[in-house]
């Protein structure tokens, strides 16, 4: 009797599956990198490898900060720094997605709004400043309207961007399923653009800090901005380099509560990053 030794009966050797994907999350991983660099700066300002003047040491920070939160003004500064982004945030979150939607979703609206955001996109914003003191005055409505301004622009591409990427696949099926158009917006196009809201979203929170610490350096009277204005005049250099780490801890804690907020939102994905 022969034995069939075609290839069809031939036995192989199991292959290995390969994972490609990154792994499995680490927990506080994104807190690695700033603590490392944390102890890099610590180790050179002890070694006396930096000189204090150029860079103080970080003990020398921490101590400066505690004084003036206990003796000083920082707790006053800080306090209007948050209430300037916030202000400018909350107006800049409602006016962008308001046109992201109109535009999005009409096409007249589009044709309406979305070239207009595109050159005021091209304006750099931090130019409208002597525009706008001549508007509406050096107090505080004018630094609220540019931190908006900053802030609606990104939230507003992302999320207009998302809204036009739903695949035409979708429209189809909601067609065959008989959906109404409030049905076909509430249950596929929003669900589906909300993951490029949430860039949008973490773009605008960066970005009314980066515009913060500028325009209160303008006809100020407090906040942190103010603060490290004046440092620069006394030489302080420790009290520019604390305003500056509030700075970096206020835009790290605001990405990370964004962050947190689409994790929760957002279960149903699945991608690389969860």
């Amino acid at each position: 009797m022969s034995r069939d030794t075609s290839p069809s009966r031939a036995t192989t050797a199991p292959r290995t599956l390969r994972r490609l994907a990154p792994g499995r999350r680490l927990p506080y991983a994104r807190l690695l990198g700033p603590l490392l660099l944390f102890a890099v700066w610590s180790v050179a300002s002890a070694a006396g490898f930096l000189d204090p003047r150029v860079l103080p040491a970080p003990w020398t920070v921490l101590h400066t900060g505690a004084d003036r939160w206990l003796h000083g003004t920082l707790r006053a500064d800080t306090a209007d720094s948050l209430w300037r982004a916030a202000q400018g945030f909350a107006i800049g979150l409602v006016i962008g997605v308001t046109l992201a939607l109109v535009a999005g979703l009409s096409r007249i609206g589009e044709a309406v709004i979305d070239g207009t955001v595109q050159i005021n996109r091209s304006v750099p914003t931090l130019g409208l400043i002597p525009l706008f003191i001549l508007w509406l005055g050096i107090g505080e409505t004018f630094k609220v309207a540019i931190i908006a301004i900053v802030v609606y622009i990104p939230i507003y591409l992302n999320l207009h961007a998302a809204l036009s990427g739903i695949d035409n696949r979708f429209v189809e099926l909601a067609e065959v399923l008989g959906l109404s158009r409030w049905q076909f917006i509430r249950q596929i196009v929003f669900p589906g653009a909300l993951p490029g809201f949430f860039v949008g979203l973490r773009l605008g929170v960066t970005g009314s800090w980066l515009s913060l610490v500028v325009l209160e350096q303008i006809n100020a009277t407090s906040g942190l901005g103010y603060m490290m204005f004046q440092a620069q005049n006394y030489g302080q250099t420790d009290v520019i380099v604390l305003g500056l780490l509030i700075y970096g801890f206020f835009g790290f804690a605001s990405d990370g509560i964004v962050r947190l907020i689409e994790r929760r939102v957002l279960t149903w994905r699945r991608s690389l990053s969860s």
